[in-house]
Formats: C-alpha cells, sequence, structure tokens
C-alpha cells in the first residue's frame, strides 16, 4: 500500500462534497508530476486529503477504488484521473503551520513542494498527521 496527499480549494471541491457523492473521479490535475504520481496510484491506497489556499489543512482520509484513467473533462489525452471514496474526516484539522513546525515531517513534500496537487506521503508522515490529528 502506498501513501498520498490530495489537494483541493475546498470552495471548488471539499471533503464534504466527496463526502456528498460517496466516490468521484479526481480531475483536473494539469501537472505532470502530480499526473505521474496518479498513474502510480494502485486500488487500497489511502489519500490525506488537504483543503489548500484559505484552510490549509488535511482534513479527512480517501481511498484510491479505481486507478488511474483518462480525464474525462478534457479531450488531451496526456490528462488522467483516479477514483476515491471518503473513509473518515480527522477527528480536527491538522493545518500547515503544524506540519511545518514538526521536525519528523520536514522533508514531507508537501513543506518541500507544497504547490503539489498530488503529492506521495511516507507511511511514517502519513501516521504522523493522523496521530497529530487525534490530539
Amino acid at each position: 500500500m502506498n501513501y498520498w496527499l490530495i489537494k483541493s480549494e475546498p470552495n471548488t471541491y471539499s471533503w464534504d462534497d466527496l463526502v456528498n457523492l460517496g466516490r468521484d473521479h479526481w480531475d483536473g490535475v494539469r501537472n505532470f508530476k502530480a499526473r505521474n504520481n496518479i498513474k502510480q496510484m494502485k486500488v487500497g491506497d489511502l489519500c490525506l486529503f488537504y483543503h489548500s489556499v484559505k484552510e490549509k489543512s488535511v482534513v479527512g482520509i480517501a481511498e484510491v477504488v479505481k486507478e488511474y484513467y483518462k480525464d474525462p473533462t478534457t479531450e488531451d489525452h496526456r490528462w488522467y484521473v483516479m477514483d476515491v471514496v471518503p473513509l473518515r474526516k480527522l477527528r480536527r484539522p491538522v493545518s500547515l503551520a503544524e506540519v511545518k513546525s514538526d521536525e519528523r515531517l520536514e522533508s514531507m513534500q508537501l513543506v518541500t513542494h507544497s504547490r503539489l496537487s498530488v503529492q506521495s506521503v511516507t507511511h511514517e508522515e502519513f501516521d504522523i498527521i493522523i496521530e497529530m490529528s487525534e490530539n
């Protein structure tokens, strides 16, 4: 199993939107590194759902339920989506400031490559974020 972080502007597409839909494809990725990450995602992989822009916090956990396929929102065959389902909302959001202040997360892509919309997360980083949300 691999771990990921997927980012969305909550005023465009929020955690609650995913929960209301129950399942959705993750579209709109137009960065090649993020696209390549989508191509590596496997069914059963877990994703931290991150609200970007104003909130800047991890708010939930989603699971990949369908591996990459052509993005139905564009005719450009270079772009892909994957399907996710919401697993659970975090007990409390974990802010970017909290992530940046934890030495154990100093190498996390959210800190080092913050603009990337789909990024890999180590198992340890994933567990630390979950632990932080419980406190």
